[in-house]
């Protein structure tokens, strides 16, 4: 292999799963909501279908980059097949977004959606959901893989790694929001961010995808900083061993 194929591999790979990132947090949000012994086959589904989407519009690139041909102009300003479906996503995403922070901000809403869920937590629509946004995320993540190289078997190893990685670490995660309900916060955060991200792309403005996973890894690592603190604390409460300084009384004169 020529260094320019294996250079682009690895690159591709690196950016596919981070791209990824955003539609496993998805997934995870919402295979959550579903009966315990639903939610691995909802992820396996909501993955596999990731992967034969990106497969399927890679087959049909030609038709994929078709998409970012204007269609009409308004003001203006000319929409594309691809922006419009960026617009539709965002949208999708910041409402269900914002939907999922009022349950979980209002108490009342917080627990008729618990006996709702308890009762008609709907696999297909859940998978409709997942397939919904899995389209959005492919046709991103295609046009920036063609965007980097042409050679399509370097796309496929990368997107087949990237999903890959993304079973891996599926459950683990899931667990881990389900366990830190204000990780689930953050995440619902991201997805208004990445929300407003589409719709920026889809209206012309070009966002740096870079800024937005910097400041996604900086609050992450405060969240980071904040379960370590609880942990440390519970710990503490835990154990009544451990022995917290007690401040000196001052010496000044009064």
């Amino acid at each position: 292999m020529e260094a320019e194929v294996i250079i682009a591999l690895v690159a591709l790979i690196g950016m596919e799963v981070i791209l990824g990132i955003d539609n496993l947090v998805f997934i995870a949000i919402l295979t959550n909501r579903l009966p315990v012994e639903r939610r691995r086959s909802a992820r396996l589904i909501g993955l596999g279908l990731a992967v034969v989407m990106r497969l399927g519009m890679l087959a049909g690139v030609g038709w994929l980059i078709s998409l970012t041909q204007p269609f009409f102009s308004v003001l203006g300003m000319d929409f594309s097949g691809k922006d419009l479906i960026l617009i539709a996503g965002g949208l999708f995403l910041i409402g269900k977004a914002v939907v999922e922070i009022h349950h979980r901000v209002d108490p009342a809403a917080q627990a008729e959606e618990k006996a709702a869920n308890a009762v008609t937590a709907s696999f297909g629509a859940t998978v409709f959901q997942i397939i919904l946004i899995d389209m959005v995320f492919s046709v991103d993540s295609i046009l920036a893989a063609v965007g980097l190289t042409t050679v399509m078997w370097v796309i496929v190893v990368a997107i087949l790694v990237s999903v890959t990685v993304m079973l891996l670490s599926m459950d683990a995660l899931s667990n881990f929001m389900e366990k830190n309900p204000t990780v689930v916060m953050l995440a619902l955060a991201f997805l208004v961010m990445i929300g407003m991200v589409l719709l920026g792309e889809g209206f012309g403005f070009h966002v740096p995808k870079g800024f937005v996973y910097v400041a996604m890894a900086f609050a992450a690592g405060v969240e980071g900083l904040n379960i370590w603190a609880r942990r440390g604390s519970e710990r503490k409460v835990a154990d009544p061993e451990i022995v917290t300084p007690v401040s000196r009384p001052s010496t000044e004169a009064g």
